[in-house]
């Protein structure tokens, strides 16, 4: 599946679903869906994207899922199964993540908290540390496990598996993503 630039535009500030079931152990939260994102109406569906990958890697999933041109029922399901649950700080779709303002950031929280309270996971893993410091107000915040929960799940802020994270590989991700969910019981 493959989308032109004028295509992708047409989703600009579109939404996507959550996707969380019962018995959410681990719920992770990107900064917003991306237009490729809510093109093809999965989380982290960007190509080159490593959320699948390193889920992979870290032993969180059985098998790949390439969400690119949409999440299939099997794998849907397959996270579900492994407690796995997937929401954004803000839900409106963007190009890039630096188009929300601070205010954005920051009004998520009161929705994500709801989320939480509702879903109810063991640990809530944030996705990008800048996008946490600014919608929590933690400026000094730094990776990992933090010491305040979010309605009663623990809080945990892992690297945000976008290519313009350069930094970050597949496998550090993977390291990451395993701490989170070995503390959400899942191995």
């Amino acid at each position: 599946m493959g989308f032109t630039r004028a295509e992708l535009e047409t989703y600009r500030d579109a939404t996507l679903p959550d996707l969380i079931g019962p018995g959410c152990r681990l719920l992770f939260v990107g900064i917003n869906p991306g237009l490729w994102t809510a093109a093809a109406g999965a989380h982290f569906a960007r190509r080159g994207n490593r959320f699948y990958p390193a889920l992979l890697r870290a032993g969180i999933i059985e098998h790949p899922i390439d969400a690119s041109a949409g999440m299939s029922d099997t794998d849907r399901d397959h996270l579900l199964d492994r407690g796995i649950g997937i929401t954004n700080l803000v839900s409106r779709a963007t190009a890039r993540a630096d188009e929300l303002t601070a205010k954005e950031l920051q009004d998520g929280i009161a929705a994500l908290t709801r989320t939480v309270e509702l879903a109810g996971p063991r640990v809530v893993a944030v996705a990008g540390i800048t996008a946490y410091r600014t919608a929590f107000g933690r400026k000094t915040a730094v990776a990992g496990l933090q010491p305040e929960s979010l309605a009663g799940a623990q809080l945990w802020v892992v690297p945000n598996p976008s290519g313009l994270n350069a930094h970050e590989s597949v496998e550090s991700l993977a390291n990451a993503y395993r701490e989170a969910a070995s503390a959400a019981g899942i191995s």
